[in-house]
């Protein structure tokens, strides 16, 4: 009997080895099969010591300051010597204590793991997975294999971890870690993640800006510090705590740190949000056009999104963060200016003719139409109403409206352009395509064109000064209808100037902005002369031979006439618009650099360009730009022209200072819908405010007093005699009594 039990138990043990072999011989059959890549191809060594990343290209201003980033995945490279001692320990502290001691396999830890978490079903085990092994999956990612996914991903990713321990340094993997791994909202890497949370480098991290971006590690959405400030703060405090445990800390530090409050200063790089938007895209069309021409040494071409390019631009991130600001707090003001004015009447509820016309032109009504439906039925199916983002300049909301509702929403919205010129080197510094790029993506400084009113009327003057004209030669205000021209009869904005017997000094008529007397300019001019004084001073658009182009008929973009006002303080000499400085690839080699073209010749004499400043001085001083003085407050040396345009579609402004030239434009996409009122349509109340925002904002920060201090140059002494003259004169009795009186004539007669 005893020896059968003994027999029994021999047999059970011989079972229990035969079971435990077999199942070491299966595990060890799977885990080679893992191996030899029958669950999936495992990274050789030549493969993992040849790691290339997806890397954000970074937009740079000319400061090197971050602007943007054009990226698949929001990911910047930096090297070990970047990080903070600090971080790495933080970051060993909580996520791989004996980081130093494995080989890539942390086994005590593994095994704790495995038996807790598998056999015991404890879920506060923790991971179990290294710094490197969580390297291989950042790597790599994770493959669906069913129920086996979890075995067949822990496997491999040790088998990779000890691949790559047995290349590269620890100092290595940390700096490969944390340049991969991702952190909150699809930001990849410390130093994009220290950019979006708190606008610093990964280099300039405080201790508690570093614990509360690794403590987010654990769980990148819960602990995200922007959406739960708390929560994160306790996270960051567990990291602090376990540095302390660890002897990377001591408990004073602890204290300290724990008892700041977590305070981010968030920047999200996207496409529709951030920073100059317009601009950003700009510049992306420029390089894309620049990489097409360039190969790497490979022959292969440059990806934008991919391969980490460095692209320094011209603009200033001060300046168009100022620009930004000003515009808005303008256009939201005008906006409702603009509404109250029309009241009931607004053509975008009472004009069906313009709303039918405008709804025809929809992608939706075309895609409609090409199915055969009838207009009724097209027409129900744009007033159904669903779900949409709509734009406010409150912020943005979702409503339930109908694509007729929105189109006649987005219809009543005033755009506006904002451009400043570097004028000396033609740098772009800061440029507002919009008031806003999500939902309106055209750009109103380079793309849009629109009548420039009476900003041309500069051109004009200039043309008659280098005719020979005097800048004290008078002109007549009065009307004169034009009969070989339909009877064409261009007439005065203001009332003020309604006595036909008085006169103005070229000086006077332009500060002042007198059509009549403009137009009279380019009829003893010529049309040909002033058209070819705009092509010396770098206008290339289309201009109407016709005797409205001294009122502003011709249509230029916002860029093209601010370049030309360049012309006025860069020694008569129009500077050439650019805005990329260089482009380097992601290990510093210069792939290309902007270099100034030829310079154009002089488009005009110095005497010329003196007196055109000191007219536009006087604009600014005393003529239709005065509330740049009155209202603003401003006292900087400038000089300037407003422009308002038929019906008040279009109001610009144009202001020069001795190292700054500014150029706004404001006015509805629809170019049939205007103003209701000069009032408020005039370019000194649509497009003035913009530029004297800009410069308010600059004259408070000193950084900026070689630009808001600049005086302009005095005058050489020919040009201060040729401008003393009285500014206008009335005609005499004798005049006045036996004086021409008829108001009709052929122009050029």
């Amino acid at each position: 009997m005893k020896n059968n039990t003994q027999n029994k138990k021999r047999n059970w043990f011989r079972v229990i080895v035969k079971l435990f072999l077999l199942g070491v011989f299966l595990i060890l059959l799977f885990i080679g099969s893992i191996y030899v890549g029958l669950w999936g191809r495992i990274p050789s060594k030549t493969d993992l010591s040849d790691l290339k990343q997806a890397e954000a290209s970074l937009v740079l201003d000319h400061n090197n300051k971050l602007l943007g980033k054009y990226f698949v995945f929001d990911r910047s490279i930096i090297r070990f010597n970047d990080i903070p001692d600090y971080l790495v320990n933080g970051l060993i502290a909580t996520e791989d204590a004996r980081f130093y001691e494995h080989n890539g396999i942390d086994y005590p830890s593994f095994f704790r793991v495995f038996f807790k978490s598998l056999l015991l079903q404890d879920n506060s085990a923790g991971g179990g997975s290294t710094i490197t092994q969580q390297l291989a999956k950042n790597l790599y990612g994770r493959e669906n294999h069913g129920l086996l996914s979890m075995p067949v991903n822990k496997i491999t990713e040790m088998i990779i971890a000890s691949r790559i321990e047995a290349i590269y340094g620890k100092n290595d993997i940390i700096a490969l870690y944390l340049n991969t791994v991702p952190f909150s909202e699809n930001t990849f890497g410390i130093e994009s993640a220290a950019q979006r949370f708190f606008n610093t480098t990964a280099s300039d991290l405080t201790l508690s800006e570093a614990a509360t971006l690794v403590g987010s590690l654990k769980a990148n959405h819960s602990y995200n510090p922007r959406l739960f400030p708390e929560r994160s703060q306790f996270r960051r405090d567990v990291v602090l705590q376990q540095m302390k445990k660890y002897g990377y800390i001591n408990e004073a530090t602890r204290l300290k740190e724990s008892n700041i409050p977590i305070e981010i200063d968030y920047h999200k790089f996207t496409y529709n949000e951030g920073l100059a938007p317009y601009f950003r895209e700009k510049v992306r069309k420029q390089v894309s056009r620049v990489l097409d021409s360039i190969n790497k040494t490979d022959g292969s071409t440059y990806d934008l999104y991919k391969d980490g390019l460095k692209i320094t631009t011209t603009l200033d991130n001060t300046m168009q963060e100022y620009a930004e600001k000003g515009m808005n707090k303008h256009m939201e003001r005008l906006q409702r200016q603009f509404e109250k004015a029309y009241g009931a009447n607004a053509p975008w509820v009472k004009n069906e003719t313009l709303i039918k016309e405008t709804i025809q032109k929809l992608p939706e009504y075309k895609r409609l139409q090409k199915k055969n439906l009838s207009e009724a039925q097209i027409m129900d199916s744009l007033r159904k109403k669903t779900k949409k983002p709509l734009f406010t300049y409150e912020g943005d909301t979702i409503v339930s409206m109908s694509t007729i509702d929105s189109l006649k929403h987005y219809l009543k919205f005033l755009n506006a352009g904002f451009v400043a010129l570097e004028p000396n080197s033609g740098a772009v510094r800061a440029y507002v395509g919009g008031i806003n790029f999500e939902h309106f993506k055209y750009d109103h400084v380079s793309m849009g064109k629109r009548q420039v009113g009476s900003t041309f009327k500069p051109i004009v003057y200039t043309a008659a000064l280098e005719s020979g004209m005097e800048p004290c030669t008078y002109f007549s205000v009065k009307e004169v209808t034009y009969t070989d021209k339909d009877g064409w009869t261009p007439s005065n904005a203001s009332n003020d100037e309604d006595d036909p017997y008085m006169n103005y000094s070229l000086e006077k008529a332009l500060s002042r902005s007198i059509n009549t007397i403009a137009v009279k300019v380019l009829e003893e001019v010529g049309i040909a002369p002033v058209i070819a004084q705009a092509r010396k001073m770098g206008i290339v658009s289309d201009l109407p031979e016709v005797p409205s182009l001294a009122l502003g008929t011709a249509e230029l973009s916002l860029m093209e006439l601010t370049s030309a006002y360049t012309s006025y303080v860069n020694e008569s000499v129009p500077s050439k618009p650019y805005v990329i400085e260089k482009i380097e690839d992601k290990d510093g080699k210069v792939l290309y650099e902007y270099t100034p073209s030829r310079p154009l010749e002089a488009a005009f004499s110095e005497t010329t360009r003196e007196i055109m400043i000191a007219f536009m001085k006087a604009t600014i001083d005393e003529g239709t730009a005065k509330r740049m003085r009155s209202t603003y407050g401003l006292t900087n040396d400038m000089a300037g022209k407003t422009g308002t345009t038929q019906d008040n579609r279009d109001g610009w402004f144009m202001s020069i200072t001795p190292n700054l030239v500014m150029g706004s434009w404001v006015g509805n996409d629809d170019q049939r819908i205007g103003f209701s009122n000069t009032r408020i349509g005039q370019g000194a109340n649509s497009a003035l405010p913009i530029v004297a925002n800009f410069v308010s904002r600059l004259n408070e920060n000193s950084d900026f007093n070689n630009i808001t201090k600049a005086k302009f140059k005095t005058p050489s002494e020919e040009v201060l005699q040729a401008l003393d003259c009285d500014p206008d004169k009335r005609d005499g009795f004798f005049k006045r009594l036996f004086g021409k009186k008829n108001k009709e004539k052929a122009f050029g007669e």
